[in-house]
């Protein structure tokens, strides 16, 4: 499916958000979109899904019970096996030294909530082209 100047086809988004309803509206928000997208509810999950999956993006919650995003981040970069998947951080705290945290913890990106589903889409798109999948 061509969406945009980026060709979609079967990439997979991992999306861990605690709040099931923000959950629901990003996975459906990506498959609407022509991707394919899985949804969890905390870090710990996000980490163990990854490993099993292979997502081609990770979008991550800051704030989540159990393990949150920077925690999770921290564990995909240090693994072998999701060191290169493209992390995005969503998160309604948008301090400076939480997005310089983010980014310093090998982020590609740190949008903030409220955000605009369009917007959000054609960033992960833009991530995803610079990582050779278009």
């Amino acid at each position: 499916m061509l969406v945009g100047d980026i060709t979609v086809s079967n990439y997979m988004i991992l999306v861990a958000e605690d709040e099931s309803d923000v959950r629901k509206l990003l996975v459906d928000a990506f498959e609407l979109s022509g991707f394919d997208a899985v949804g969890v509810e905390d870090g710990a999950e996000a980490v163990a899904e990854a490993t099993k999956m292979s997502p081609d993006l990770i979008l991550l919650d800051v704030r989540m019970p159990n393990m949150t995003g920077f925690e999770a981040c921290k564990i995909l970069k240090a693994q072998e096996s999701t060191r290169q998947i493209p992390v995005v951080f969503l998160s309604a705290y948008g301090q400076e030294a939480e997005v310089k945290t983010g980014l310093q913890l090998g982020a590609e990106d740190y949008l903030l909530k409220p955000f605009a589903i369009h917007e959000l889409v054609w960033r992960i798109k833009k991530i995803l082209a610079q990582y050779g999948k278009s």
